[in-house]
């Protein structure tokens, strides 16, 4: 998708279509009180051609509700879109984000290729911010999941125009920059957020661990990280014995990924370690899986996937932090050769003169802590001073959150009051769960160290508290993003399939070290 940035009056724009957005400004309260759809633009020629059809109330100006009018008097756009953020009081740059997506989505089935956003002027969503995040709303609206249909017929978006032509924010050159920059960024990270989510969609015959560290690799030599990826004999010379029990059930070989990024002029202070679940496809093992929605079990390396993507806004973005990131990636297969219940596996030891934890398997389709787990200890013995690992570890965190909030658990306060502050910019939603040795006793094991598994009761803690085992007192934060992965029904500003959560908030995280 082609990006342009317009200081241009709206009425000039020449486009297929042109998008403003709307708010409901009603203040009063009660059974009497209609919606009052105000416009958020003051270009008065766009006003006078909405103005009739806001004066019939049939439009509310609810988030991402849509009307469209067709040769709009006064325009040069063939048609004006109007997209609603929802109440004016509550609507946010989290609200344009989605309203950009809107746009851009109510406009591919119909063969429109040619979107231009007016950037609302209103006072309080206004700004560099907003910009961001109407591109960023814009990619996110563009994608679609059906890259294996027969009959598919591409309706991307050919020409996406941001016009902010009278907001005010763009009164002086120092405005106008910040715009500029913050379009530059959104166009990347929104570009970035949609490259992981081309890997989740893979099915597991077309992205094996080993194509995931070749799609990796290139990425990385495309956008100047460094690089490197392993496979079996590189984890038998580690000992990491936790990853590799999870592969040695399939055929495929496994795949140890690292992606470095070393901001010219930085030697010192923290090196923050990405860390992601790589399960190319999850059939939980011996300890197989139902059959109905096991298909969904490509996107089991959706974590991973969300550290190969923010590592690529980062090469682009360029934060004067360093930054490394370890994705485990490995089929769990069942088969002759796979680990079974009760087996006993060896992690990764931290250090050569320590042993490696051992690891009671109960259930082999709780995989992904196994692998993490060196994941973990490999970051730190790459000299990682702050983690952050991402994965689809587990069902229980959308029985605790639903398919709305992913789940966060942190062992640091001051980690994760970053991560917070991240939150503000992506508008990812993530809700922090706690630990507690409580949770962790569950997890003892009597034959070894640890079991991967702690009992039905609060499993995704247990979980989280596993891979605490292996972060230790490292600042360290973990992202249990299982049920918000994929997106399982069409909403207005996305499509049903993978959404690419944790790019963004990875990212902003990173930045603000």
């Amino acid at each position: 998708m082609r990006t342009e940035l317009s200081f241009t009056p709206l009425a000039t724009i020449a486009t297929e279509l042109l998008a403003v957005l709307a708010a409901d400004t009603q203040t009063e309260k009660g059974p009497d009180a209609k919606p009052k759809p105000t416009l958020l633009t003051a270009d008065p020629a766009v006003q006078a051609a909405a103005a009739n059809v806001l004066a019939t109330g049939e439009y509310k100006g609810g988030a991402n509700e849509t009307i469209l009018l067709h040769a709009p008097a006064g325009l040069a756009a063939k048609r004006l879109l109007i997209v609603g953020v929802g109440k004016l009081a509550k609507a946010t740059v989290h609200s344009v984000r989605d309203a950009a997506g809107t746009a851009v989505r109510y406009a591919k089935p119909r063969g429109i290729r040619e979107v231009a956003l007016a950037l609302p002027s209103f006072e309080s969503l206004r700004g560099a911010a907003v910009a961001r995040a109407a591109v960023e709303g814009a990619f996110v609206g563009d994608f679609d999941a059906d890259t294996y249909r027969s009959d598919r017929k591409d309706q991307s978006i050919q020409t996406f125009t941001l016009a902010v032509a009278g907001t005010l924010t763009v009164a002086d050159d120092a405005g106008r920059a910040a715009v500029e920059a913050a379009f530059a960024e959104g166009v990347i990270v929104g570009e970035s957020q949609n490259f992981a989510r081309s890997l989740v969609n893979e099915p597991g015959n077309k992205l094996t661990p080993t194509i995931l560290g070749q799609r990796a690799a290139l990425m990385a030599q495309e956008v100047g990280l460094g690089w490197e990826v392993h496979s079996t004999e590189k984890l038998h010379e580690l000992k990491m014995g936790a990853f590799w029990s999870v592969s040695q059930g399939s055929a495929e070989p496994p795949a140890l990924i690292v992606l470095r990024y070393e901001p010219a002029g930085v030697t010192d202070g923290p090196v923050l370690g990405l860390v992601g679940k790589g399960i190319t496809f999850d059939t939980g093992g011996i300890s197989i899986k139902p059959a109905d929605n096991m298909e969904q079990m490509k996107y089991d390396m959706a974590g991973g996937a969300a550290m190969i993507g923010a590592m690529r806004a980062i090469a682009l973005l360029k934060p004067k932090v360093r930054v490394i990131a370890v994705v485990c990636a490995a089929e769990n297969m069942p088969s002759g050769t796979a680990q079974k219940p009760g087996d006993v596996q060896t992690a990764m030891p931290i250090a050569p003169d320590k042993p490696g934890k051992t690891i009671e398997i109960i259930n082999t389709d709780a995989e992904g802590r196994l692998v993490l787990a060196d994941g973990l200890t490999y970051a730190r013995q790459l000299g990682a001073t702050h983690l952050i690992d991402a994965a689809t570890l587990t069902g229980a965190i959308s029985v605790a959150l639903g398919k709305i909030t992913a789940g966060a658990f942190s062992n640091d306060d001051a980690a994760y009051d970053k991560f917070e502050s991240a939150l503000a910019i992506s508008g990812e939603k993530f809700w922090r769960l706690p630990l507690g040795d409580a949770y962790a006793d569950l997890i003892k094991s009597d034959i070894g160290d640890i079991k991967n598994t702690g009992g039905r009761w609060g499993g995704a803690i247990i979980a989280a508290e596993f891979l605490h085992v292996f972060a230790e007192d490292t600042p360290w934060i973990h992202l249990d993003i299982a049920g918000m992965a994929w997106v399982e029904e069409k909403r207005p500003f996305i499509a049903k399939g993978p959404s690419g959560i944790g790019v963004r908030s990875i990212l902003e995280w990173v930045r603000s070290f």
